[in-house]
């Protein structure tokens, strides 16, 4: 099958059909664009399957050989992954009109395509910034003034963290003769060590680390409801693969890990914006795939691996279903909603089997490759880190488990009345339900077999399945009491302040006072000038007789008056323009 594709297919980088895909966007219209654009993530895969492991397009660059594509296991799944992603997301944008959305979409895909298989940093660099640039059209498409403010905060951390991954890549560059991204680690010493630490900042801030993580929940609940679907699906992603390749086994990564795992689930609980509920449901998933990156052993990095592969489908799926409440409605805060199960009952369903593989049930793909990365932490010694990523797995049933469907399609009845999202979305919905169930049933023959390192696991034995019951049962009881006793925090309309209070409340009071303190400062200055001035006039003439008087009433010959006039006209000049 592979041999015959081979000589069917040219031999493209991996990026290009989906890069065609966007061109083709921008002039075709109607049905002929939707084909295309189902057709490209397709095509994308099937140039996958003829690539063999190795480096191709290799050229050199200013005495550095560049290796724009390189294929091994570890960048070949993630390649599936984001084909498999880009197609989803196509199918459920296919109802739109809006050029924009489109194009920007394929655009990104295809550049967290190229991302994952560049062999250098420099052509990694590359498409780090193109993820950031096309991206961020997916937030300001929804035309609001949130969005555009959101989208703008976005681009710049984005632009921050490519200055300080083209920073670091030079002096790692420069240092090591070797323009090559491979591990990288931060056992390094002077500038070299300078240069490492660049590089992994840079990835921090697209995986989302704690402190720098505020640009996903500030952007991602304010694009377009299909913008998200894509936004979800790439940019931590490539984060998580390029921490795994460059970074595997740093035992701050552990630490860090459990940060994100844990502290989202408080800002969760108590989020009324449901899709802002599923941003920093993300982080939380994503702190379990950097503590699988930080242990670094071969089970531990599967983990993370199938993690990440899951994850895109789950969480997909789940803002996709919310996506679909926001299109239908036109509301998304928990507030608002509620009792959608008569009329979205579908959508309610699909929704339900989301919740259930992010919370990690037995049979749904979240259980197969979440035990894996806490059985790793178990087998090296990380039993405090299991005891938080427990308590992590916990929060994560509450609050996108449960509350998402809950306080959306259940809880009080909020009288809405609408009918189901158009039938690519359900369809779209329908595709990564049933990955869901698939690979959750079966992972040996799915996500298993693309894994990238050789590490035996089978989850379902009694302990995982019993231990992981156990939590969900206690976890919904828990939600259950809270909910009897009016004691779990309500759905009120309100904005709660992340790290963005630093830019909502801190800076605006600095600019404000810094502001006060110039604007006194030059009144005072105006203040003396101006009494100077008066007195000057004063000097200068004389009221009793009502004439001038003094060194100014003199007569001058007409070139000193010039050249007065000129330094007065450049004096104003000076001032005009600083």
């Amino acid at each position: 099958m592979i041999s015959s594709l081979s000589t069917i297919l040219p031999q493209l980088p991996p990026f290009v059909p989906l890069l065609i895909g966007a061109l083709a966007a921008i002039f075709l219209r109607g049905h002929l664009r939707s084909v295309i654009m189902l057709v490209t993530p397709i095509w994308g895969a099937l140039q996958l399957a003829i690539l063999d492991p190795g480096l191709y397009w290799t050229f050199e660059f200013i005495g550095y050989q560049l290796e724009p594509v390189r294929v091994d296991k570890l960048s070949i799944i993630f390649g599936y992954l984001f084909h498999l992603a880009a197609f989803i997301a196509v199918v459920y944008a296919l109802h739109l009109k809006d050029t924009i959305q489109h194009v920007a979409g394929l655009s990104y895909a295809a550049s967290a395509v190229g991302a994952v298989f560049a062999g250098d940093l420099l052509t990694l660099f590359i498409f780090w910034e193109t993820l950031a640039l096309t991206s961020v059209f997916l937030i300001w498409a929804r035309r609001t003034e949130r969005a555009y403010g959101a989208g703008m905060r976005y681009i710049l951390i984005k632009v921050l963290s490519g200055v300080l991954l083209l920073a670091g890549a030079i002096i790692f560059i420069n240092e090591t003769g070797s323009a090559r991204f491979s591990d990288i680690g931060l056992s390094h010493d002077g500038l070299l060590g300078i240069g490492a630490w660049l590089i992994f900042i840079a990835f921090g801030i697209k995986c989302a680390f704690p402190f720098v993580h505020n640009w996903l929940t500030d952007a991602y609940p304010e694009a377009t409801p299909t913008g998200t679907v894509f936004l979800a699906s790439f940019t931590t992603k490539v984060a998580v693969y390029t921490l795994a390749r460059g970074f595997a086994g740093e035992e701050i990564l552990v630490w860090i890990g459990v940060t994100m795992a844990c502290f989202p689930i408080f800002y969760a609980v108590i989020e009324n914006d449901l899709r802002r509920v599923l941003a920093y449901s993300m982080i939380n998933q994503i702190g379990f795939m950097v503590v699988g990156v930080g242990i670094g052993t071969s089970l531990a990095l599967n983990g993370a691996v199938a993690h990440a592969f899951n994850d895109v489908i789950f969480k997909g799926l789940l803002m996709m279903s919310m996506g679909a409440v926001l299109h239908m409605t036109g509301r998304i805060n928990g507030s608002d909603l509620g009792g959608l199960y008569k009329s979205m009952p579908k959508t309610t369903i699909l929704c339900i089997v989301g919740a259930a593989s992010i919370s990690a049930f037995p049979l749904f793909s979240g259980f197969v490759s979440k035990s894996m990365i806490m059985s790793a932490a178990v087998a090296q010694g990380y039993d405090v880190v299991w005891l938080l990523l427990l308590f992590a797995a916990a929060g994560v049933f509450h609050h996108a488990g449960i509350k998402i469907p809950y306080f959306a399609f259940f809880a009080h009845d909020s009288g809405i009345r609408t009918s189901e999202p158009p039938k690519n979305m359900l369809f779209a919905m329908a595709i990564a339900a049933t990955l869901c169930v698939v690979i959750g049933t079966f992972p040996a023959q799915t996500v298993y077999a693309l894994l990238p390192y050789n590490a035996s696991y089978s989850p379902y034995d009694v302990t995982h399945v019993l231990t992981q019951l156990q939590l969900l049962f206690f976890s919904a009881m828990a939600f259950v009491w809270l909910n009897l006793k009016n004691m779990y925090p309500p759905e009120l309309p309100s904005t709660n302040l992340d790290t963005d209070w630093l830019y909502r409340k801190l800076a605006p009071n600095f600019v404000v006072t810094i502001y006060r303190a110039i604007t006194g400062g030059l009144s005072s200055i105006e203040l003396r000038v101006t009494t100077y001035i008066k007195q000057l006039i004063g000097h200068s003439y004389d009221e009793e007789n009502e004439q001038l008087k003094g060194y100014f009433s003199r007569l001058w010959p007409t070139e000193t008056m010039v050249v007065w006039v000129a330094l007065m006209l450049a004096g104003i000049l000076v001032l005009y323009y600083v």
